[in-house]
């Protein structure tokens, strides 16, 4: 595991730790590294969102460092769940340039989440098809198991 892996695992446990909402009270302005840290992801991973449009315009401070908003960080929660949910990265740029062309495009926003959510609930029966199969075959071996030690 290379540094920047062990870095992020120890960020994601951290953050999984903290109660509710990792972001301190009363502040809206987050380095990279704190985004980072609280993500699980990396700052090279936050950089690469930006530069592809998948991370909308993230303001800097007069010394050209990132400061990230609260909406980033809610924008990166709901990026991390249609990651989980194995969209490609290309839909979720498409839709993301969907938000920022602004409310003309709730359509095909929709369009676009509905179809994904029609492929995540069919992966989700394949899974517990998979699943079932899965039990089946343990069954077998712990019967299996059960009648030799009987024996």
């Amino acid at each position: 595991m290379t540094v920047a892996e062990n870095v992020s695992e120890q960020a994601v446990q951290l953050c999984a730790a903290v109660p509710a909402s990792p972001r301190p009270e009363g502040r809206d302005r987050y380095t990279i590294s704190e985004v980072a840290a609280c993500s699980g992801l990396t700052a090279h991973t936050l950089r690469w969102y930006e530069r592809i449009g998948l991370m909308p315009h993230v303001d800097r401070s007069h010394t050209g460092q990132r400061r990230y908003t609260d909406k980033d960080l809610d924008w990166l929660a709901f990026v991390g769940k249609l990651r989980l949910t194995g969209m490609p990265v290309a839909d979720m740029v498409r839709y993301a340039e969907l938000v920022r062309e602004g409310d003309h495009t709730v359509t095909e926003r929709h369009r676009l989440l509905h179809t994904h959510r029609d492929d995540v609930r069919r992966r989700i029966a394949e899974l517990q098809d998979t699943l079932a199969v899965l039990d089946y075959k343990i069954g077998m071996y712990a019967d299996a198991q059960e009648a030799s030690e009987r024996s």
